[in-house]
């Protein structure tokens, strides 16, 4: 079954790096950040797990854990450590998933169900749709999710964009528009009536169209520029 924006992502226990994690337990009371390997000792997704171990702090600083999944065992994941570290300057600092029976990645839609039961043999083309990230909010729903080619490294800096966003419209029920960085203007979401939002903003909002309600970042100083 596909899954969607706003279904529960679905819950699996696994052995990682750092020991044998239920999922949904693992996440806590948190956000979660799963993203997904074709194969390790791969040359993109080595440059991808360095980036976000080196990124580990923004993600914490967000209460957002990192769990990194590849369709091989621990053992493999072990060992593809230390080619990370050497290559980006970053210890891998997050579990990754051992995946040997592609049990995890056949629940998250990323390969077919008969892709078989075993990762042995199979190449990185093989697994190819196996490069989804997913935020998961703290109730356990799926709140984005990107899918990338293999050839094409993802951007982490724009995750973690993405990452505030998900995590403003939560608390504010606000949305944010094309480009929008911390501290520029956000778009008050249809759900919200006029006579509530002027109670939230008594100082109004710009309106250019009659359902686009634009206002400062609530909690952030106008940008200067």
């Amino acid at each position: 079954m596909a899954l969607r924006l706003n279904d529960t992502a679905p819950d699996f226990t696994a052995d990682t790096t750092e020991g044998e994690i239920s999922f949904h337990d693992w996440i806590g009371d948190g956000w979660a950040l799963l993203f997904s390997h074709p194969k390790d000792f791969t040359p993109v997704c080595t440059t991808e797990l360095g980036a976000v171990a080196g990124l580990k702090d923004e993600f914490a600083a967000r209460n957002c854990k990192i769990i990194g999944i590849s369709v091989d065992g621990v053992r493999d994941h072990t060992s593809w450590k230390s080619d990370i570290a050497s290559a980006t300057g970053h210890e891998v600092n997050y579990p990754l998933i051992g995946d040997p029976e592609l049990n995890v990645v056949k629940l998250y839609d990323m390969l077919p169900a008969d892709a078989g039961d075993t990762s042995q043999g199979r190449t990185a083309a093989d697994n190819a749709t196996a490069r989804t990230v997913f935020i998961i909010g703290p109730d356990r729903k799926i709140k984005a999710s990107l899918t990338y080619p293999m050839t094409t490294g993802r951007n982490f800096t724009e995750i973690l964009r993405l990452l505030d966003s998900c995590q403003l419209t939560a608390a504010e029920q606000v949305a944010t528009p094309a480009n929008w960085r911390q501290g520029d203007d956000v778009i008050i979401v249809p759900a919200v009536s006029n006579e509530a939002a002027a109670e939230k903003y008594p100082d109004g909002w710009e309106s250019p169209l009659p359902y686009l309600r634009l206002v400062p970042q609530p909690g952030a100083a106008r940008s200067a520029d």
